[in-house]
């Protein structure tokens, strides 16, 4: 009787639990484009000019601003624009040493092209014949290739399980990492599912050097 209570309490939690997250994540996201609306002044706020709530206007506006945000720093003049906002940027004490550091990481991940969080790796973490899921980050640069005597490393970022928003930076020559032939969702899900969610039975490859 109590094992079949169990096998039906589980049941329900697998029906149940990705249904809530979904839920909750989908809120905050909603709830946080919606608070965007709170930087304009009292009188231009939405609920105010049309003197009743809408819900989602604030979603619907922030992702408009964004949108046109873009089309602008595509163009010349907002190139242009975006350069000057970046020059003010970096004169302010403080300000400054945030504002690059966070510019910098946002460039390198959304960049079209880049290669970070592009390649899924294994690689042996934390001892000889035990493998870590990683992605790789970057190329290593020249300066710390010579300090160390070595050429061709890459930089990759190993996630810790289930959450993979922390985990350990590691350098190594690119002979030393297997290269996965998955993509990265399918790695997230293997992380964040303890394992639980494998990818598909793929070759892995030597990742190529150069």
């Amino acid at each position: 009787m109590l094992v079949a209570i169990r096998k039906y309490l589980i049941s329900g939690l697998l029906v149940w639990l990705p249904l809530i997250i979904t839920i909750a994540v989908i809120k905050f996201v909603f709830d946080l484009l919606s608070k965007s609306l709170l930087l304009l002044p009292p009188d231009l706020q939405p609920d105010r000019l049309l003197g009743v709530h809408v819900p989602g206007i604030g979603v619907i506006l922030t992702l408009l601003v964004i949108f046109f945000t873009g089309l602008l720093a595509a163009n010349f003049i907002g190139r242009r624009l975006v350069q000057l906002g970046d020059a003010v940027m970096a004169r302010i004490p403080l300000v400054r040493s945030v504002y690059t550091g966070v510019k910098q990481v946002t460039d390198t991940l959304f960049k079209p092209g880049g290669q970070s969080f592009r390649k899924v790796l294994l690689v042996e973490y934390p001892c000889p014949g035990v493998w870590s899921i990683a992605f790789q980050t970057g190329e290593v640069s020249d300066d710390i290739e010579g300090k160390l005597g070595e050429e061709n490393m890459v930089s990759y970022f190993i996630p810790t399980t289930p959450n993979p928003t922390s985990g350990f930076l590691m350098m190594a020559p690119k002979a030393k990492v297997k290269e996965l032939d998955i993509s990265v969702d399918q790695a997230l899900k293997f992380v964040i599912s303890l394992g639980v969610v494998q990818p598909g039975v793929t070759p892995i490859k030597q990742i190529k050097k150069g």
